[in-house]
């Protein structure tokens, strides 16, 4: 791509002034975060791990061991990282790091100061526009403060390796990271519309998610077979595939790239993707300070009933069946004994 059509396509490409991430954020990530906000004792051991590391380690390992971009060094991707700020109109543009690892991997740390970084495989692998996508969804990352819990995160898997010969202490750690991961997973599916926003070029973040499933090109690769992939995944008809399923990603920090790529991919083809292009968005200077965590748990519901309702896969169905009997049982005894007094007005009165 020359520096003259890039010219064109930034002046076309949409500011989002003041942008709140909640305009954007999965429900599933903020639902999630709500959820593990209520894990017992998870306020303690986060507490407890933010004291034991200062952030100058992570901070001081990355500027001793990485190349940081800025004006001199690595131009191009210096540029990518001011406009990607710019585009989502951070109020400062966080340092950015690329760091020596064959793997394609973009991460952000830190806590009072967030930090990117990006591995050399992600910067060969990555064309202007997948590099600007992997910025912004880094950036995405910072907005929604979701760099501290990261870090919390690695530093508790650290810790676990440590304290995994005591079985209580171990059960315990389990049981908060496991919290965490769940939430990152959710997190990352917002870290990917944030993306989608500071490049606003659906077709880039699909390259991108193609190469993380192993695309090597785009000759050898059909779209259309690959999304197919995801809707098979998705839809799998045996009851043992699906336990399968969650017992997989148990363990793991992102989606699988296909069914990222999915996601992603209805969110552009969205209303509220094109509401927020219009601009259409909720800001910063609008949130409600005291917005609770239900609101968040109450998005997050429908976002899930949502996509149950259209899922195929036998032990969703199981869980939707049951879901909705016991909601419908519910009912039944709040309008019987619960409603009676609200809606008493409309009973006959007896003779």
């Amino acid at each position: 791509m020359t520096e003259e059509s890039n010219d064109v396509e930034r002046t076309t490409r949409v500011r989002f002034q003041r942008i709140s991430p909640r305009a954007y954020e999965h429900p599933a990530d903020r639902g999630a975060l709500a959820t593990l906000r209520a894990v017992p004792g998870i306020s303690s051991v986060l507490k407890a791990i933010a004291g034991m590391w200062t952030e100058r380690g992570e901070r001081l390992y990355a500027l001793a061991s990485a190349i940081r971009v800025g004006e001199r060094q690595y131009p191009r991707i210096d540029r990518l990282r001011n406009e990607c700020a710019e585009t989502l109109d951070l109020d400062t543009v966080p340092n950015l790091f690329v760091a020596r690892h064959p793997v394609a991997n973009a991460y952000t740390i830190g806590i009072d100061e967030p930090f990117i970084v990006l591995t050399t495989g992600m910067v060969e692998a990555m064309d202007t526009e997948g590099l600007r996508y992997t910025i912004g969804h880094e950036m995405g990352h910072v907005l929604s403060g979701h760099a501290v819990l990261r870090t919390l995160l690695l530093r508790l898997l650290r810790l676990q390796m440590t304290v995994s010969w005591v079985p209580i202490g171990a059960l315990g750690l389990r049981a908060v990271i496991a919290a965490l991961l769940e939430w990152y997973r959710k997190a990352e599916l917002t870290g990917d519309r944030a993306g989608l926003l500071c490049g606003q070029n659906p077709a880039a973040a699909l390259r991108h998610h193609l190469y993380l499933a192993g695309g090597t090109g785009p000759g050898e690769i059909d779209i259309s077979s690959f999304l197919e992939q995801a809707k098979e995944y998705e839809e799998v008809d045996d009851i043992r595939d699906s336990i399968l399923k969650l017992m997989t990603i148990e363990g793991m920090t992102h989606p699988f790239a296909v069914v990222r790529a999915a996601e992603l991919q209805r969110w552009a083809a969205s209303e509220g993707y094109r509401a927020i292009l219009s601009g259409d968005y909720q800001r910063r200077d609008d949130e409600d300070p005291s917005g609770s965590m239900m609101d968040d748990i109450r998005s997050a519901a429908k976002s899930y009933k949502e996509s149950w309702s259209a899922s195929q896969d036998p032990l969703i169905k199981v869980f939707s069946d049951v879901g909705e009997a016991v909601s419908g049982a519910a009912g039944k005894v709040f309008s019987k004994f619960g409603g009676r007094s609200g809606n008493a007005e409309e009973e006959p009165t007896p003779n």
